[in-house]
């Protein structure tokens, strides 16, 4: 068993809610067992005996509310301190990244030096004052205080350096900056909207909506959007085709849940007839979507790679010359520590790439701001860092969906953050533009990222996060569109401004 004690500082006490609480093993993949809280001890039981940390949503002095993580621990009989835990493991992983990035002599950087230094002389007295729990608690506080801020600055210093870079050698002449219009109809100040600010439009294929009954289709959606979009020349972005989770799989689809066989021919028809009818006007398809994630019908994983394989190959078959993306939802894998009917994101992409699917590049979603697992707000640092990782794959990433609030939600156990955390200070129009500008300009210093998609046009039509569009729903532009506008500008080759 694995047991950490937690002193409440200041006005935060995390026991007052495991949000987010889950175990992880080797390579981060979380893992399956009990986490729970007995008096101020949080109790961690798994039948591996292999070290393991702990995650969960966690309150940053100054910072916000960021789902964080431990280093992986043997277990032992003396509980661990949770503070000190969670102060080493991001001080080790932006030492190490610090080292991977190359980031020593560069003029400017010295400022951040200092801030980490400090860091981790906060650290040091925190072990040296670990056997008072209170002052062990206050400073190891401090420490992760400080090197929270040193990562994120760590991370924005590293993408402005290679945003230059990328931007001199011309690796923006293609369209690297899109948004998703969901359910909207295709009013004319939509797609000027649209097309003001973006490359491309990504309009969702949501089986549900498409084939509300097994003898009916309804295309009339995607059709105005298809006809604003090309009569506007906006290039265009289509799917998921396929996605298993509950709110794209329509209704009479259920009564197949047990015969494999039935849903996969019945998902075969369903991509073909979409390819087939938008062949010549999509130039990209997202062809299937957390697949690994989202099992409505607790399909195992042969089967979900069966499925891929095929959305794959039929699209390349019917659409040769469009682009074909395979999406990871919910990418840090929290899910799969509640079902094990699931595939591990990081897995999923790796079998995909040495099991010969024939797709052109992976997307990424990051989707934040909700009290659900895989909702929970990461910080930059640790989205720069999975996007790193996910290039050792050598395939093409796009980020396929990007979306905080612009609200904030009640807060939870009484401890004031945000049911899915807050970045800096609660959510606001404000706030959601500085995090998206931020990530966006990050992700595109990425030579391996070609593009990036905004998960919702408009508020007010997004079940996932219903404050997460660029425009209100009377659809007056919100700040976060307009840091966008100047992002795209800034970096598009002078001759296309």
């Amino acid at each position: 068993m694995h047991r950490f004690v937690c002193c409440p500082t200041g006005d935060h006490n995390p026991l007052n809610d495991l949000q987010g609480a889950h175990m992880i093993g080797s390579d981060g993949v979380p893992m399956r067992g009990e986490v729970r809280l007995v008096d101020s001890e949080i109790q961690c039981e798994t039948r591996s005996q292999e070290p393991v940390g702990l995650s969960l949503l966690w309150p940053v002095q100054g910072f916000g509310t960021v789902q964080l993580e431990t280093t992986r621990l043997p277990p032992r009989d003396k509980p661990y301190n949770l503070h000190i835990e969670l102060a080493r493991h991001r001080l080790m992983r932006l030492t190490l990244k610090r080292e991977e990035w190359g980031l020593f002599d560069y003029p400017g950087f010295e400022e951040i030096v200092a801030q980490i230094n400090q860091a981790r002389e906060l650290f040091i007295q925190a072990q040296e004052h670990s056997e008072d729990l209170e002052a062990a608690a206050r400073l190891a506080d401090e420490s992760l205080s400080l090197s929270m801020h040193a990562s994120e600055r760590t991370c924005q210093f590293h993408a402005a350096v290679f945003l230059s870079r990328r931007q001199q050698s011309g690796g923006f002449s293609h369209n690297f900056m899109g948004v998703s219009v969901l359910n909207e109809t295709p009013l004319p100040s939509l797609t000027r909207h649209a097309h003001k600010a973006f490359d491309f439009v990504r309009i969702p294929t949501v089986w549900r909506a498409i084939q509300p009954t097994e003898q009916a289709q309804n295309f009339a959606s995607i059709d105005a959007w298809v006809k604003a979009c090309t009569t506007a020349k906006i290039p265009l972005r289509g799917g998921p085709l396929l996605n298993f989770g509950v709110r794209f799989v329509p209704d009479w689809m259920y009564i197949w849940e047990n015969d494999f066989e039935t849903i996969f021919e019945l998902a075969r028809e369903h991509i073909r007839r979409i390819v087939q009818r938008y062949a010549g006007q999509v130039s990209t398809w997202i062809v299937a979507s957390g697949l690994h994630a989202d099992n409505a019908f607790a399909l195992n994983f042969e089967q979900i790679m069966e499925l891929t394989r095929m959305a794959a190959s039929i699209t390349k078959h019917l659409a040769p010359n469009s682009q074909t993306i395979l999406e990871l939802t919910q990418p840090w894998g929290e899910y799969y520590a509640r079902n094990q009917r699931t595939v591990p994101p990081l897995l999923y992409a790796d079998m995909l790439t040495q099991s010969g699917v024939n797709f052109d590049a992976l997307g990424l979603q990051f989707l934040f701001g909700i009290g659900s697992d895989g909702y929970h707000l990461r910080d930059l640092f640790q989205i720069s860092v999975l996007i790193d990782r996910l290039a050792n794959l050598n395939k093409p990433l796009h980020i396929t969906a990007v979306g905080v609030p612009s609200e904030s939600s009640a807060g939870v156990g009484g401890n004031g953050a945000c049911d899915g955390g807050q970045w800096h200070t609660p959510w606001s129009d404000e706030t959601q533009a500085e995090w998206i500008g931020a990530l966006g300009r990050i992700a595109l210093s990425k030579p391996y990222v070609e593009s990036v998609c905004m998960h919702a046009l408009v508020d007010g039509r997004c079940d996932a996060i219903p404050s997460a569009g660029l425009l209100r729903e009377d659809l007056t532009p919100k700040p976060a569109y307009r840091r966008l506008a100047e992002l795209r500008r800034s970096l598009q080759p002078r001759a296309a401004r």
